[in-house]
């Protein structure tokens, strides 16, 4: 596969990446799809977990991932970005969505090792795996200890999970279009006409 198309391929393959990253965060602001933590939240109250507002999915598995892959997606197309010059460009563009795809997976990494926020028997709002000495992600029998939201350990394991597989997936792919580009740049596009 030459350059160029591996650069298509590559772009197109971002696209879902990024909008699952944006869904998950998005969806993470609404534990037990209720709206009401949300706007307590706004209120002052402790309602969401700190790494839901460092939006890692919609800044960096989304947004900063989703500009390169158009630029990358563009530089395989035969035309004014399939030269030489564009694969440099392509290099710099997935650079940033190493970043970001890191940025994303951090996030989401330690999300699932600090757990949810979630009101215990006490009426008490608080991360009750936070410090615990084992981890909660093993031990379902534990969970039971959060009351409200319903399901919230749930929730957030596979909401934290899915954007740390797109984050991985991202770094990986935009990752290899580093390499894809500075092949591109020292050997061309193998498109026919080639602007230098």
């Amino acid at each position: 596969m030459c350059t160029g198309k591996c650069s298509k391929f590559i772009g197109i393959c971002l696209y879902p990446l990024a909008l699952l990253s944006i869904i998950c965060n998005i969806f993470l602001f609404f534990p037990d799809f209720q709206t009401i933590y949300s706007k307590e939240e706004a209120e002052g109250l402790y309602r969401l977990t700190d790494e839901i507002k460092y939006m890692g999915g919609v800044v960096g598995g989304g947004i900063l991932v989703l500009i390169p892959a158009i630029h990358i997606h563009s530089t395989g197309r035969q035309g004014c970005c399939s030269n030489r010059c564009g694969m440099f460009l392509s290099i710099i563009f997935a650079a940033v969505g190493v970043a970001g795809a890191l940025y994303s997976g951090i996030i989401a990494v330690v999300g699932l090792i600090h757990g949810p926020v979630c009101m215990l028997e006490n009426n008490k709002w608080s991360r009750p795996f936070l410090n615990s000495t084992e981890s909660y992600l093993g031990n379902t029998e534990i969970w039971e200890i959060c009351e409200e939201p319903e399901n919230i350990v749930v929730f957030n394991i596979g909401l934290f999970s899915a954007l740390l597989v797109a984050a991985c997936l991202e770094l990986l792919l935009c990752g290899f279009q580093v390499l894809n580009g500075l092949f591109g740049c020292i050997c061309g596009t193998c498109n026919h006409k080639e602007v230098a």
